[in-house]
């Protein structure tokens, strides 16, 4: 993204799978934040000319050879740094302290006991208090660098909070930006907002008019086709594009079978008629299917899908006379979980459809508009430029879409039993109210038959699996702790009305160790 008039915190990602809620953390204290690689951090630092710096959390030890640092001028620009993890670790070895291993390694909740008074504190803790916070370590600071501080610690990390509160250089042992440390985004806040003086300015009406500018910028006169997969990311990305550009784009429904019930005349029906975008309706299942036939593979499912789709854009930019540019709506945790934002050195944890660039034969650019945003900043931005909420408050739905749904081989029968078991499972948690309140609910048609007993007649079917999780960005997720009165009457429901399903069990797992998808 461009740099704005707007003060930013440049955050230097080591590899850790949390450092996006860092960025989310500081965009909730209303201060924009980008995040870059530690060997892409220089050129970030140069061009964003940010207020602060935070160094990120990693699975590294300082004490490897070749483990990430920091640039070393970041630390003589004067300006605030809070290091957290193995920021806080790269920190002290870098300005002459001493790192080594912990005796005590904490992972999970732990108390931290404040001894010392910091600007970090500022309104929120003071001398003599414990507070919980999050640990994730191994090695631990042995010996502070000159000038630093200890305010607070805990069992197993004697500098839980060291600071030179004249450099104002902060760091931390612990995780702020998860929510189990239940304080943290108050420390983020105070320290971008106090220490860093950024005013707290930025907002998603901000960022809609810079994104505009921006993708004004970038594709000039040239023509958009924009990829509709029926969900609320490439909706949005298809609406804010379009106010930016107007007919130099044409979105592409590629209608795959493997969409939900009604989905696909929804789409349909709310761009033509309520936003009068360039409409192309793609009826490829045929294609799609016929592809997926044998492949059981879940990463062989999604590469085909993600190839198969850039085919049909490809195709259907020929027929409008060719395109410059390829819309996608890629947001931060496809990103995060493909690879670390920017290309950083974070651990892949599966491949998405809308990541990794396009076909060297293609002559396409991507625009992504939403690439730095969580999925609730999306719903926001949606709202910001109108789109009704019965649309922007839908569940997430991944580009893959029922595919990833039924492990195993995907065929159009298993596709039409899985939408009416969905499309049940859902009409019942609307009736009860609960639609709102979870942040993901789907049915998942599973690879294993059992038998059954329907009428006095043995059956064997398949296996259906309710899964409803709550999040708030989809990196980490806890069930959705339903009544077992309604569970019960979901699993009647599905069974009586679903033909091919004899079974219905829910997933009580969180995220992590699962994912909120099967696949």
């Amino acid at each position: 993204m461009d740099t704005h008039a707007h003060d930013s915190i440049l955050i230097i990602d080591f590899g850790s799978q949390v450092t996006q809620l860092i960025a989310r953390r500081v965009r909730e204290a209303g201060v924009y934040s980008e995040i870059a690689p530690f060997n892409a951090a220089a050129e970030a630092f140069e061009r964003l000319q940010p207020k602060g710096v935070i160094l990120s959390g990693g699975p590294s030890s300082v004490m490897w050879e070749d483990s990430p640092r920091a640039p070393q001028h970041i630390f003589d620009a004067g300006l605030p740094i809070l290091g957290i993890c193995y920021g806080q670790q790269t920190m002290s070895h870098q300005l002459g302290g001493i790192v080594a291993p912990s005796e005590n390694r904490e992972f999970g909740r732990a108390y931290i006991e404040i001894s010392g008074r910091s600007a970090l504190f500022d309104g929120l803790w003071s001398e003599g208090e414990k507070h919980q916070v999050w640990m994730s370590h191994g090695d631990r600071v042995e010996r502070l660098p000159e000038g630093f501080s200890v305010v607070a610690q805990s069992e197993g990390a004697p500098y839980a909070i060291a600071t030179d509160e004249a450099r104002r250089f902060y760091s931390l042992m612990f995780h702020p930006e998860v929510v189990h440390t239940p304080d943290g985004g108050r420390l983020l806040a105070n320290f971008v907002r106090h220490i860093c003086g950024c005013p707290g300015d930025w907002t998603m009406a901000e960022y809609r008019q810079t994104k505009i500018a921006d993708i004004r910028q970038q594709v000039g006169k040239g023509k958009v086709i924009c990829g509709l997969s029926g969900g609320v990311d490439s909706a949005v990305a298809a609406v804010l594009i379009h106010e930016a550009i107007g007919d130099q784009l044409t979105c592409v429904f590629v209608d795959h079978g493997l969409m939900r019930k009604g989905e696909a005349e929804q789409v349909v029906g709310l761009f033509r008629n309520s936003y009068n975008i360039p409409l192309v309706h793609v009826n490829a299942e045929t294609l799609f299917l016929s592809g997926l036939k044998g492949v059981s593979d879940p990463e062989a499912k999604r590469k085909f899908i993600g190839k198969t789709f850039i085919d049909v854009f490809e195709e259907e930019a020929k027929k409008i006379g060719g395109a410059d540019f390829l819309a996608q709506g890629t947001l931060y945790p496809d990103v995060i979980e493909s690879v670390s934002f920017t290309g950083g050195p974070s651990v892949t944890i599966k491949s998405h459809h809308n990541v990794g660039g396009l076909p060297e034969r293609m002559n396409m650019k991507l625009v992504e508009p939403l690439r730095e945003l969580f999925k609730d900043e999306v719903r926001e931005l949606g709202r910001e430029l109108g789109l009704p909420d019965a649309f922007v408050g839908r569940h997430p739905f991944p580009g893959p879409g029922l595919a990833i749904r039924i492990p195993g081989e995907v065929t159009k029968d298993k596709c039409d039993i899985l939408r009416k078991a969905d499309a049940i499972y859902l009409e019942e948690i609307r009736n009860a109210g609960l639609y709102d309140a979870i942040w993901q609910a789907f049915a998942v048609l599973l690879p294993v038959k059992t038998v059954g007993v329907m009428g006095d007649h043995r059956t064997y079917e398949h296996v259906c699996a309710l899964r409803a999780v709550t999040s708030t960005d989809g990196m980490t997720a806890d069930i959705f702790p339903f009544d077992p009165h309604f569970l019960a009457r979901v699993a009647t429901r599905i069974v009586n009305e679903v033909q091919g399903i004899n079974r219905v069990v829910y997933d009580f797992t969180s995220k992590p160790p699962g994912t909120i998808e099967w696949e």
